[in-house]
């Protein structure tokens, strides 16, 4: 697991604790953490340790392993973890930050179980035929994150919730397209089938990289789809407390800047994950404090 990489503190204080949950986020999660910065601390801590029990699942999900059911124990194991912690007895380094996390903010349980069914179903689920069924991905794996910030961050209105899952399915479909190479490589195509047979692309298309107007055109596609949520989300910064709304525009504008860099270069996806370098990322923080979207 990739996070594994990291030294695991040893019966550690909650500072330590924090602290380790911060690592992963900085190392694993630099396009998340450009916003998580700039968040005031008692909110800062708390998503640093959601994100990295998010990423820990995600992580026993993507490791190599030799059976589906050994990664199936493993999140099984994961989530017992959670059922402990929300009953108050953490065992984990990631888990003792967010039981004290959870003493802030009152974070939905189900968000979590929905994000580790979402890991589960990467276990068993390799392709998708419709959008639908690809949401219905996107529900799990995305929406679930967007409960888990808003709990933390604070929301006006009920509206928040819709917005955040529009903004959450943005950065998912980003991730879905500029990804491909790296999900074939897992054996994974998460492009509606479909969309292939609309676009005339066959999965030997992807697998062997060709690149072709067929192709181009498919991903082209998907760009198009994304900013179009990235659009629809634009009115949840009014919807936040004051002190989430800088850090969230920063959240969304790196993906939002990913996308369109991935607009110039589509075929780049067969090729390489495409990602900001620090220099890119710090134009994001300025260009948003001068024009503060998304997009």
């Amino acid at each position: 697991m990739t996070s594994d990489a990291l030294p695991m503190p040893v019966s550690p204080t909650v500072d330590e604790a924090y602290a380790f949950c911060r690592e992963i986020a900085h190392r694993y999660g630099s396009n998340f953490s450009v916003g998580f910065r700039f968040l005031p601390a008692v909110k800062r801590r708390a998503v640093y340790a959601a994100y990295a029990w998010c990423r820990w699942a995600d992580d026993i999900a993507d490791e190599p392993s030799d059976s589906p059911q050994s990664v199936l124990d493993r999140l099984d194991a994961w989530q017992r973890e959670l059922d402990a912690t929300y009953a108050g007895s953490p065992s984990h380094p990631i888990t003792l930050a967010l039981s004290d996390a959870l003493q802030h903010f009152a974070i939905p349980k189900s968000a979590f179980v929905a994000l580790i069914d979402g890991c589960r179903q990467d276990t068993t689920k390799t392709r998708y035929e419709t959008f639908d069924d690809l949401l219905g991905y996107c529900e799990l794996v995305a929406s679930s994150i967007s409960d888990i910030s808003l709990a933390i961050y604070g929301y006006r209105t009920p509206a928040a919730i819709d917005y955040g899952r529009k903004l959450s399915t943005a950065l998912q479909l980003t991730n879905v397209t500029r990804d491909v190479g790296d999900d074939l490589d897992r054996g994974r195509v998460y492009l509606p089938q479909e969309e292939l047979r609309r676009f005339g692309v066959t999965e030997a298309d992807l697998f062997e990289r060709r690149e072709n107007d067929a192709v181009r055109k498919l991903i082209e596609f998907q760009i198009d789809r994304a900013a179009r949520y990235f659009h629809d989300a634009e009115p949840l910064i009014g919807e936040l407390s004051f002190d989430a709304r800088f850090p969230t525009l920063l959240m969304g504008g790196v993906y939002a800047t990913v996308l369109k860099k991935l607009r110039r270069d589509s075929l780049i996806v067969l090729r390489k994950r495409l990602s900001l370098s620090r220099v890119q990322k710090m134009l994001v923080v300025a260009t948003r404090l001068i024009r503060p979207r998304f997009a």
